[in-house]
């Protein structure tokens, strides 16, 4: 190696889908007796997300999807957060709670975490997205955004990996809206904002937002879905 010339770390790219699927194990549908309809709205997942999230899932080097309703409990919060149970859920009795918690939850984000761990105890820097979808229109106002890209505003490394992942995404289509943190802040409780806080500057995580405008049927438009595997290919 010439003098002076560094090492490039390697890059690890974690792919997830935390509102894959509206799913409530069997046991607990019970809960839904009054409102069943309820599951197959955007309350209880992110419509076109796994599709999109399979599309992508050749480029990582790890991937994983929840399988279970976030109307149930809600992988994408913390412990502490007020919305971790639903309405459907929030009533239940505290032996309950912590089962789902111990069966449901934990294992879902245990297993990334260590995944991570590896990663960063081999010196590898991370680049996590993790795919979701929102409703073209939340309280009667319309969401001006075809794809979000969320990231925390402090952290160097997702501000400039966000930066360039949109001039891709504009070189190749440019009918497309890209905004940075909408339509929510990046910063917001969610897993990538509990993993910044465990794993430091190495860990770079980022939630791919894609307006549902786009989904049909539970399938996201071919064309959007080209777009986002093409600019993430040639920026990770």
């Amino acid at each position: 190696m010439p003098s002076g010339q560094q090492d490039v770390p390697a890059m690890k790219f974690l792919l997830t889908c935390e509102h894959a699927f509206s799913d409530i194990p069997k046991f607990y549908q019970e809960l839904f007796k009054f409102d069943n309809h309820v599951l197959e709205t955007h309350e209880a997942f992110d419509p076109g997300a796994f599709d999109l999230f399979k599309y992508l899932e050749p480029l990582a080097d790890f991937s994983k999807y929840q399988r279970v309703g976030r109307l149930l409990i809600e992988t994408n919060r913390s412990l502490h957060h007020p919305k971790l149970f639903s309405r459907f859920s929030q009533d239940l009795k505290n032996e309950d709670k912590q089962f789902l918690i111990q069966k449901l939850y934990q294992p879902y984000r245990d297993e990334i975490e260590k995944k991570i761990a590896s990663w960063l105890k081999n010196g590898e820097k991370i680049i996590h997205i993790s795919v979701h979808s929102f409703t073209p229109i939340l309280n009667e106002i319309e969401r001006n955004c075809d794809i979000g890209l969320l990231y925390d505003p402090a952290r160097i490394r997702e501000k400039e990996f966000c930066s360039e992942w949109k001039k891709k995404m504009k070189l190749i289509n440019l009918g497309y809206s890209v905004r940075f943190n909408y339509p929510y802040l990046g910063k917001a409780d969610g897993f990538t904002t509990y993993l910044r806080k465990k794993f430091g500057t190495e860990y770079c995580g980022i939630e791919l937002e894609i307006n549902q405008k786009w989904a049909n049927e539970n399938k996201m438009n071919l064309d959007l879905k080209n777009l986002v595997f093409e600019s993430l290919k040639i920026s990770k």
